[in-house]
Protein backbone atom coordinates (compact mmCIF):
# COMPACT_ATOMS: atom_id res chain seq x y z
CA UNK A 1 0.00 0.00 0.00
CA UNK A 2 1.53 3.42 -1.10
CA UNK A 3 0.58 6.80 0.85
CA UNK A 4 1.31 8.60 -2.58
CA UNK A 5 4.72 9.71 -1.72
CA UNK A 6 5.93 5.91 -1.36
CA UNK A 7 7.72 4.49 -4.07
CA UNK A 8 5.49 1.92 -6.33
CA UNK A 9 6.51 -1.55 -5.33
CA UNK A 10 8.04 -3.21 -8.18
CA UNK A 11 5.90 -6.08 -9.75
CA UNK A 12 7.33 -9.38 -9.88
CA UNK A 13 5.39 -10.25 -13.07
CA UNK A 14 6.14 -14.55 -11.94
CA UNK A 15 4.38 -13.91 -8.70
CA UNK A 16 1.66 -11.90 -9.53
CA UNK A 17 1.27 -14.56 -12.16
CA UNK A 18 1.06 -17.39 -9.96
CA UNK A 19 -0.81 -15.51 -7.51
CA UNK A 20 -3.45 -14.77 -10.20
CA UNK A 21 -3.98 -18.32 -11.63
CA UNK A 22 -3.94 -19.70 -7.89
CA UNK A 23 -6.75 -17.50 -7.18
CA UNK A 24 -8.67 -18.35 -10.34
CA UNK A 25 -8.31 -22.21 -9.55
CA UNK A 26 -9.50 -21.69 -6.18
CA UNK A 27 -12.58 -20.39 -7.73
CA UNK A 28 -13.11 -22.96 -9.94
CA UNK A 29 -12.48 -25.54 -7.37
CA UNK A 30 -15.06 -23.77 -5.45
CA UNK A 31 -17.43 -23.59 -8.12
CA UNK A 32 -17.07 -27.30 -8.81
CA UNK A 33 -17.94 -28.33 -5.45
CA UNK A 34 -20.97 -26.37 -5.61
CA UNK A 35 -22.49 -27.91 -8.42
CA UNK A 36 -21.67 -31.32 -6.77
CA UNK A 37 -23.59 -30.44 -4.01
CA UNK A 38 -26.88 -28.77 -5.40
CA UNK A 39 -29.63 -31.26 -4.01
CA UNK A 40 -33.36 -30.79 -3.11
CA UNK A 41 -33.42 -27.21 -1.49
CA UNK A 42 -32.50 -25.39 -4.70
CA UNK A 43 -35.35 -27.41 -6.28
CA UNK A 44 -37.58 -26.26 -3.60
CA UNK A 45 -36.60 -22.66 -4.08
CA UNK A 46 -37.41 -22.53 -7.72
CA UNK A 47 -40.80 -24.32 -7.07
CA UNK A 48 -41.34 -21.49 -4.33
CA UNK A 49 -40.60 -19.12 -6.69
CA UNK A 50 -42.26 -19.84 -9.76
CA UNK A 51 -45.43 -20.28 -7.16
CA UNK A 52 -45.16 -16.78 -5.81
CA UNK A 53 -47.47 -14.25 -6.24
CA UNK A 54 -45.38 -11.26 -5.19
CA UNK A 55 -41.67 -10.33 -5.90
CA UNK A 56 -38.32 -12.11 -4.73
CA UNK A 57 -36.54 -9.13 -2.27
CA UNK A 58 -32.78 -9.85 -2.47
CA UNK A 59 -30.97 -8.62 0.61
CA UNK A 60 -27.33 -8.78 1.58
CA UNK A 61 -24.42 -6.64 3.37
CA UNK A 62 -20.73 -5.26 2.40
CA UNK A 63 -19.93 -7.94 -0.56
CA UNK A 64 -22.97 -10.10 -0.62
CA UNK A 65 -24.67 -7.25 -0.84
CA UNK A 66 -22.80 -5.93 -4.47
CA UNK A 67 -23.57 -9.58 -5.15
CA UNK A 68 -27.19 -9.33 -4.45
CA UNK A 69 -27.74 -6.40 -6.56
CA UNK A 70 -26.79 -8.62 -9.59
CA UNK A 71 -28.82 -11.17 -8.63
CA UNK A 72 -31.84 -9.11 -8.33
CA UNK A 73 -31.05 -8.04 -11.67
CA UNK A 74 -30.53 -10.83 -13.23
CA UNK A 75 -33.66 -12.17 -12.02
CA UNK A 76 -35.98 -9.54 -12.99
CA UNK A 77 -34.58 -9.66 -16.50
CA UNK A 78 -35.03 -13.22 -17.27
CA UNK A 79 -39.02 -12.98 -16.19
CA UNK A 80 -39.01 -13.18 -12.52
CA UNK A 81 -39.61 -9.70 -10.54
CA UNK A 82 -37.07 -8.81 -8.09
CA UNK A 83 -34.97 -6.20 -6.71
CA UNK A 84 -32.66 -5.13 -3.65
CA UNK A 85 -33.76 -3.94 -0.34
CA UNK A 86 -30.68 -2.92 1.71
CA UNK A 87 -30.78 -4.93 5.13
CA UNK A 88 -29.90 -2.05 6.61
CA UNK A 89 -32.35 0.39 5.57
CA UNK A 90 -34.85 -1.62 5.50
CA UNK A 91 -34.77 -1.39 9.28
CA UNK A 92 -35.64 1.87 8.93
CA UNK A 93 -38.38 2.60 6.72
CA UNK A 94 -37.75 0.33 3.73
CA UNK A 95 -39.22 -2.89 4.93
CA UNK A 96 -42.33 -1.72 3.67
CA UNK A 97 -41.20 -2.68 0.18
CA UNK A 98 -41.60 -6.15 1.50
CA UNK A 99 -45.17 -7.85 0.91
CA UNK A 100 -46.10 -10.89 2.94
CA UNK A 101 -46.53 -12.70 -0.68
CA UNK A 102 -43.05 -11.87 -1.04
CA UNK A 103 -39.69 -14.29 -1.09
CA UNK A 104 -36.47 -12.63 1.00
CA UNK A 105 -33.18 -14.38 -0.51
CA UNK A 106 -31.23 -13.43 2.04
CA UNK A 107 -27.28 -13.46 1.23
CA UNK A 108 -24.65 -13.66 3.88
CA UNK A 109 -21.31 -15.69 3.87
CA UNK A 110 -21.60 -15.96 7.86
CA UNK A 111 -24.75 -16.05 8.44
CA UNK A 112 -24.37 -13.87 11.15
CA UNK A 113 -24.54 -10.38 9.92
CA UNK A 114 -26.99 -8.43 12.03
CA UNK A 115 -29.04 -6.23 9.98
CA UNK A 116 -29.84 -9.11 8.34
CA UNK A 117 -30.61 -11.12 11.67
CA UNK A 118 -32.19 -9.24 12.87
CA UNK A 119 -34.94 -8.86 10.14
CA UNK A 120 -35.81 -12.16 10.44
CA UNK A 121 -38.32 -12.28 13.33
CA UNK A 122 -40.40 -9.01 11.85
CA UNK A 123 -40.23 -11.06 8.46
CA UNK A 124 -41.52 -14.01 10.07
CA UNK A 125 -44.38 -12.00 11.47
CA UNK A 126 -45.56 -10.60 8.07
CA UNK A 127 -45.63 -13.88 6.61
CA UNK A 128 -42.46 -13.35 4.21
CA UNK A 129 -40.44 -16.59 3.68
CA UNK A 130 -36.91 -16.72 3.68
CA UNK A 131 -34.37 -18.11 1.36
CA UNK A 132 -31.06 -18.37 2.80
CA UNK A 133 -27.76 -18.64 0.69
CA UNK A 134 -25.08 -18.51 3.68
CA UNK A 135 -21.66 -20.25 4.00
CA UNK A 136 -22.34 -21.68 7.45
CA UNK A 137 -25.30 -23.79 7.75
CA UNK A 138 -24.98 -23.54 12.27
CA UNK A 139 -25.64 -19.89 11.70
CA UNK A 140 -28.72 -17.33 12.73
CA UNK A 141 -30.05 -17.35 9.46
CA UNK A 142 -29.26 -20.75 8.54
CA UNK A 143 -31.44 -21.87 10.82
CA UNK A 144 -34.58 -19.49 10.97
CA UNK A 145 -34.50 -19.65 6.89
CA UNK A 146 -37.14 -21.54 5.26
CA UNK A 147 -34.69 -22.58 2.69
CA UNK A 148 -30.80 -23.16 3.41
CA UNK A 149 -28.73 -22.78 0.23
CA UNK A 150 -25.43 -24.08 0.98
CA UNK A 151 -22.40 -21.76 -0.69
CA UNK A 152 -19.45 -22.41 1.73
CA UNK A 153 -16.09 -22.38 0.34
CA UNK A 154 -13.26 -24.75 1.80
CA UNK A 155 -11.07 -21.50 1.46
CA UNK A 156 -11.36 -17.69 0.57
CA UNK A 157 -9.05 -17.47 -2.78
CA UNK A 158 -7.01 -14.33 -0.98
CA UNK A 159 -3.90 -15.49 -0.08
CA UNK A 160 -4.79 -14.15 3.28
CA UNK A 161 -7.76 -16.05 2.97
CA UNK A 162 -9.87 -13.27 4.59
CA UNK A 163 -11.46 -11.32 1.39
CA UNK A 164 -14.59 -12.45 0.23
CA UNK A 165 -13.70 -13.29 -2.81
CA UNK A 166 -14.69 -17.51 -3.36
CA UNK A 167 -17.43 -17.05 -1.79
CA UNK A 168 -18.62 -13.88 -3.61
CA UNK A 169 -18.24 -16.20 -6.81
CA UNK A 170 -19.98 -19.39 -5.65
CA UNK A 171 -23.10 -16.83 -4.58
CA UNK A 172 -23.01 -15.13 -7.47
CA UNK A 173 -22.54 -18.59 -9.66
CA UNK A 174 -25.92 -19.62 -7.40
CA UNK A 175 -27.54 -16.56 -8.46
CA UNK A 176 -26.91 -17.28 -12.25
CA UNK A 177 -28.03 -20.97 -11.48
CA UNK A 178 -31.15 -19.72 -10.26
CA UNK A 179 -32.26 -17.21 -12.58
CA UNK A 180 -31.14 -19.65 -15.53
CA UNK A 181 -33.39 -22.89 -13.73
CA UNK A 182 -36.82 -20.64 -13.39
CA UNK A 183 -36.23 -19.01 -16.95
CA UNK A 184 -35.83 -22.58 -18.23
CA UNK A 185 -38.73 -23.66 -15.93
CA UNK A 186 -40.92 -20.77 -17.39
CA UNK A 187 -39.94 -21.33 -21.20
CA UNK A 188 -38.22 -18.13 -21.20
CA UNK A 189 -37.20 -17.37 -24.74
CA UNK A 190 -35.38 -15.05 -26.42
CA UNK A 191 -38.31 -12.78 -27.48
CA UNK A 192 -39.21 -12.60 -23.50
CA UNK A 193 -35.92 -11.44 -22.88
CA UNK A 194 -35.52 -8.46 -25.12
CA UNK A 195 -39.49 -7.50 -23.73
CA UNK A 196 -37.06 -6.15 -20.87
CA UNK A 197 -34.47 -5.12 -22.79
CA UNK A 198 -36.26 -2.79 -25.04
CA UNK A 199 -33.34 -0.08 -25.68
CA UNK A 200 -30.49 -2.65 -25.95
CA UNK A 201 -29.45 -4.32 -29.25
CA UNK A 202 -30.57 -7.15 -28.43
CA UNK A 203 -34.09 -6.10 -28.02
CA UNK A 204 -33.98 -3.57 -31.17
CA UNK A 205 -32.55 -6.94 -33.04
CA UNK A 206 -35.40 -9.25 -31.22
CA UNK A 207 -38.73 -6.65 -31.91
CA UNK A 208 -37.90 -5.07 -34.90
CA UNK A 209 -40.07 -6.28 -37.49
CA UNK A 210 -40.09 -5.44 -41.47
CA UNK A 211 -43.30 -3.44 -40.76
CA UNK A 212 -41.68 -1.58 -38.50
CA UNK A 213 -38.79 0.06 -40.64
CA UNK A 214 -39.97 -0.82 -44.49
CA UNK A 215 -41.15 2.48 -46.86
CA UNK A 216 -44.50 2.17 -47.83
CA UNK A 217 -46.65 3.91 -49.62
CA UNK A 218 -45.71 7.50 -51.56
CA UNK A 219 -42.47 6.67 -50.38
CA UNK A 220 -42.37 3.27 -52.62
CA UNK A 221 -39.93 4.07 -55.72
CA UNK A 222 -43.04 1.75 -58.57
CA UNK A 223 -43.22 1.57 -61.91
CA UNK A 224 -45.71 -0.05 -64.36
CA UNK A 225 -44.43 -2.53 -66.14
CA UNK A 226 -45.25 -0.63 -69.84
CA UNK A 227 -43.48 2.75 -67.90
CA UNK A 228 -40.86 3.54 -70.50
CA UNK A 229 -36.77 3.85 -69.39
CA UNK A 230 -37.06 7.96 -68.46
CA UNK A 231 -40.38 7.37 -66.71
CA UNK A 232 -38.28 4.58 -64.64
CA UNK A 233 -34.89 6.80 -64.13
CA UNK A 234 -37.20 9.72 -62.52
CA UNK A 235 -38.91 7.23 -60.05
CA UNK A 236 -35.22 5.80 -59.21
CA UNK A 237 -33.91 9.31 -58.57
CA UNK A 238 -37.28 10.80 -56.75
CA UNK A 239 -37.32 8.17 -53.92
CA UNK A 240 -33.47 7.69 -53.63
CA UNK A 241 -33.21 4.31 -52.69
CA UNK A 242 -31.05 3.20 -55.79
CA UNK A 243 -33.73 0.80 -56.93
CA UNK A 244 -37.62 0.91 -58.04
CA UNK A 245 -39.83 -2.17 -58.14
CA UNK A 246 -41.64 -3.02 -61.60
CA UNK A 247 -45.40 -3.97 -61.13
CA UNK A 248 -48.50 -4.79 -62.86
CA UNK A 249 -52.14 -2.86 -62.98
CA UNK A 250 -52.79 -4.99 -59.76
CA UNK A 251 -49.78 -3.87 -57.74
CA UNK A 252 -48.53 -7.43 -57.90
CA UNK A 253 -44.39 -7.57 -58.36
CA UNK A 254 -43.09 -8.47 -60.94
CA UNK A 255 -39.27 -7.18 -60.39
CA UNK A 256 -36.75 -5.12 -59.77
CA UNK A 257 -34.22 -2.51 -61.45
CA UNK A 258 -31.23 -1.39 -59.10
CA UNK A 259 -28.42 0.85 -59.70
CA UNK A 260 -26.08 -2.22 -60.12
CA UNK A 261 -28.77 -3.19 -63.62
CA UNK A 262 -28.14 -0.09 -64.88
CA UNK A 263 -24.37 0.37 -64.28
CA UNK A 264 -24.24 -3.35 -66.05
CA UNK A 265 -26.49 -2.81 -68.69
CA UNK A 266 -24.47 0.34 -69.97
CA UNK A 267 -21.07 -1.61 -69.03
CA UNK A 268 -22.53 -3.84 -72.07
CA UNK A 269 -23.47 -0.70 -74.35
CA UNK A 270 -27.16 -1.58 -73.91
CA UNK A 271 -29.31 1.27 -75.80
CA UNK A 272 -31.64 1.97 -73.14
CA UNK A 273 -33.79 4.36 -74.35
CA UNK A 274 -36.64 2.51 -76.29
CA UNK A 275 -36.50 -0.16 -73.30
CA UNK A 276 -39.76 -0.56 -71.06
CA UNK A 277 -38.75 -1.14 -67.03
CA UNK A 278 -40.03 -5.02 -68.32
CA UNK A 279 -37.74 -5.16 -70.58
CA UNK A 280 -34.94 -4.07 -67.90
CA UNK A 281 -36.02 -5.44 -65.01
CA UNK A 282 -34.71 -8.25 -63.17
CA UNK A 283 -37.60 -10.84 -62.62
CA UNK A 284 -38.69 -12.76 -59.22
CA UNK A 285 -36.69 -10.30 -56.69
CA UNK A 286 -35.64 -10.92 -53.24
CA UNK A 287 -38.73 -10.61 -51.02
CA UNK A 288 -39.75 -10.70 -47.71
CA UNK A 289 -43.27 -10.62 -45.40
CA UNK A 290 -43.86 -7.47 -42.96
CA UNK A 291 -44.10 -9.78 -40.02
CA UNK A 292 -41.02 -11.00 -40.26
CA UNK A 293 -38.15 -10.05 -37.73
CA UNK A 294 -36.27 -6.93 -39.52
CA UNK A 295 -33.00 -9.24 -38.93
CA UNK A 296 -33.62 -11.61 -41.44
CA UNK A 297 -34.18 -8.33 -44.10
CA UNK A 298 -30.34 -7.64 -43.02
CA UNK A 299 -29.13 -11.41 -43.61
CA UNK A 300 -30.63 -11.81 -46.76
CA UNK A 301 -28.87 -8.11 -47.76
CA UNK A 302 -25.88 -9.54 -46.53
CA UNK A 303 -26.07 -13.24 -48.20
CA UNK A 304 -27.47 -11.94 -51.55
CA UNK A 305 -25.16 -8.74 -51.66
CA UNK A 306 -28.07 -6.45 -51.97
CA UNK A 307 -29.11 -3.24 -50.62
CA UNK A 308 -33.17 -3.60 -50.27
CA UNK A 309 -35.64 -6.43 -50.02
CA UNK A 310 -38.91 -6.12 -51.62
CA UNK A 311 -41.29 -6.73 -48.66
CA UNK A 312 -44.91 -8.19 -50.15
CA UNK A 313 -47.53 -9.76 -48.63
CA UNK A 314 -49.00 -13.88 -48.88
CA UNK A 315 -50.84 -12.75 -52.79
CA UNK A 316 -47.04 -11.58 -53.89
CA UNK A 317 -48.98 -8.09 -54.35
CA UNK A 318 -46.36 -5.26 -52.91
CA UNK A 319 -46.39 -3.60 -49.42
CA UNK A 320 -42.96 -1.88 -48.75
CA UNK A 321 -39.06 -1.78 -49.29
CA UNK A 322 -36.31 -2.06 -46.87
CA UNK A 323 -33.54 -0.62 -47.77
CA UNK A 324 -30.12 -1.12 -45.64
CA UNK A 325 -30.28 2.61 -44.42
CA UNK A 326 -33.59 1.96 -42.65
CA UNK A 327 -32.33 -1.12 -40.87
CA UNK A 328 -28.66 1.11 -39.39
CA UNK A 329 -31.34 3.80 -38.94
CA UNK A 330 -33.09 1.60 -36.58
CA UNK A 331 -30.23 0.14 -35.62
CA UNK A 332 -30.69 -3.61 -36.28
CA UNK A 333 -27.51 -3.66 -37.69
Amino acid sequence: MTDGTSPIPHVNGSQALATARATLHIEIASLHALAERLDEPFVAVVQAILALRGRVIVMGMGKSGHVGHKIAATLASTGTPAFFVHPAEASHGDLGMVRGSDLVLALSNSGESHEITDLLPVLKRQGVRVAAMTGNLQSTLAQHADWVLDTSVEREACPLNLAPTASTTVQLALGDALATALLDARGFQAEDFARSHPGGSLGRRLLTHVRDVMRSGSELPRVQAHDDFFTLMREMSAKNLGAAIIVDANNQVLGIFTDGDLRRRLEQGADLRQASAQDLMHPRPRTIAPHVLATQAAQMMEQHGITSVVVVDGANTLVGLVHIRDLMLAKVI
